[in-house]
């Protein structure tokens, strides 16, 4: 038997999983490095602990399974998107990484605003949002011009690592999407756009599509894991390109809830050409010569982590989501915003915070996480309404990541989403995704479709209560005009942080 291992760099740790021919996930684990939150708004990570605990999850997966440790023939990776590696002429690390949730970037996404204009969306497909790669390379410039005139090269989170597995520079085009550098119908790096905010082109890594391979290990990382040095390492892709080729979402009419960290509506796309509005995105697919738009909730599963670290921090999550399911679709008249961290989809805000509307002495704690729920799937709600107002029919919609592992959560999804919600009978998201780029890069399969056939299957289909549906409609209304109602009073609040 052979095996690829999948390996996916998250926000709180990475998850590595070893699969065989068949599809079957053979073995997996996922190890965890710390958050770097210095003030208000900044989220940074060390990439040596990105290193460390990844090369400890290969080590662990095959001392698990020492006997298929020589029959591994591929690697490949799933990473978050947009965070800034920056590396000087030596190859070293600059700085911390200033990852994709840190919003200190307002002023930088403002001044390229004004200076591109529309140009910007025309070339990168996108808006200027602190999330992205560009806004940070011009914060660094700004305040910190020493690391500036050192940068030799900067990476993405998932591709500093493959490179170090590997000594191998590249970076994929489903990432480099994110970057707000990249000419999306070109396919190339943007010169009017590095010309324009004085960024040299030449710190821009070669770029490959993702099931391109680009090396193998080196030797001392084979020997320290317990691999060979013959293993197959691919490029990989963005989390959610990988998310989505995990869930199958390889044709049109295909339709992803991904529910971590961030939360995230992805649907396909057969070009770039599609015109967006409220501030979704569109980047490129993993799969090749493929697209997807796609609308964010920045604290998804970050908020259900808050409220857990609040009310039961030694509870589990199946125990927390308990309670929930027995109170009433409205958690007794409580509304909740996700916006702990600020908001993307469809409003691009990094002042902006969460909000419980409608508390009362009679709410409890099981009435506070409905409504956190509930908030979390309203949020990701306005992406899809965005989506069908684009002319897009979204009837069924692929559930992975957190919100898939809850028939409570994935019955609420059906019934505020208005579509049929599935759930997958083995679903590892972004990792299976990578794994699957490895297996067709084998040679295993002839496409990531055909891969997906074996892979991937169904488990439970939740359809919509059109009782909870009519409930849930009048309160989605109400949820959207809290923004509005609330996003001054948030903004006379900010200088209190």
């Amino acid at each position: 038997m052979k095996y690829v291992m999948g390996i996916d760099l998250g926000t709180s740790g990475v998850k590595a999983i070893l699969v065989d021919e068949s599809g079957r996930v053979c073995c997996e684990t996922t190890k965890s490095y710390r958050l770097i939150q210095s003030k208000p708004g900044y989220c940074e990570q060390n990439p040596e602990d990105w290193v460390e605990q990844t090369m400890a999850a290969m080590t662990e997966l095959m001392e698990r399974k020492p006997v298929q440790s020589r029959q591994v023939e591929g690697i490949s990776f799933s990473g978050q998107m947009h965070g800034l590696v920056l590396l000087d002429e030596s190859l070293q690390v600059l700085r911390p990484a200033i990852l994709w949730n840190d919003t200190r970037t307002t002023p930088q996404c403002v001044r390229m605003t004004e200076k591109l204009g529309g140009r910007l969306q025309a070339i990168t497909k996108n808006q200027a949002l602190e999330g992205f790669t560009l806004p940070k390379l011009l914060w660094v410039k700004e305040h910190e011009p020493e690391i500036d005139q050192r940068i030799h090269l900067f990476l993405l989170p998932k591709d500093y690592v493959r490179y170090r597995l590997t000594g191998a520079i590249h970076m994929d085009y489903s990432d480099a999407a994110g970057t707000l550098l990249l000419d999306m119908g070109e396919q190339t790096w943007s010169e009017e756009i590095c010309q324009t905010f004085d960024i040299p082109i030449r710190i821009c890594p070669p770029l490959v599509s993702s099931e391109a391979e680009v090396g193998t290990l080196l030797p001392q990382i084979a020997k320290e894991t317990g691999m060979t040095e013959e293993v197959k390492v691919f490029a990989g892709g963005a989390d959610n390109a990988c998310g989505a080729i995990g869930a199958g979402i390889l044709s049109s009419g295909h339709t992803l809830c991904s529910i971590g960290t961030s939360g995230v509506i992805l649907s396909y796309e057969e070009n770039h050409n599609r015109e967006l509005n409220g501030n979704l995105h569109l980047f490129h697919h993993a799969k090749k010569d493929a697209f997807y738009t796609m609308g964010v909730t920045l604290s998804a599963g970050y908020s259900l982590d808050w409220i857990k670290s609040l009310f039961a921090p030694n509870d589990s999550f199946k125990d927390l989501l308990a309670g929930a399911k027995d109170i009433a679709p409205g958690a007794n008249g409580l509304l909740f915003t996700p916006y702990l961290v600020g908001e993307r989809t469809p409003h691009a805000d990094s002042v902006i915070r969460g909000s419980f509307i409608g508390l009362d002495s009679r709410h409890e704690k099981a009435h506070m996480v409905r409504a956190v729920l509930e908030g979390i799937t309203f949020s990701l709600n306005e992406s899809i309404a965005l989506f069908r107002q684009a002319g897009k029919r979204i009837d069924a919609i692929v559930s992975i990541g957190g919100g898939a592992r809850s028939h409570t959560w994935l019955q609420m999804q059906a019934d505020i989403f208005q579509a049929e919600v599935i759930q997958l009978e083995n679903e590892q998201g972004p990792a299976l995704g990578a794994a699957m780029l490895a297996a067709v890069g084998c040679g295993w399969y002839e496409s990531l479709e055909a891969c997906a056939d074996q892979f991937i299957h169904q488990a439970v289909v939740f359809t919509p209560n059109q009782q909870h549906v009519d409930v849930y409609d009048h309160l989605f209304r109400l949820y959207q005009s809290i923004y509005t109602n609330t996003r001054d009073i948030h903004a006379g609040l900010a200088q209190y942080r």
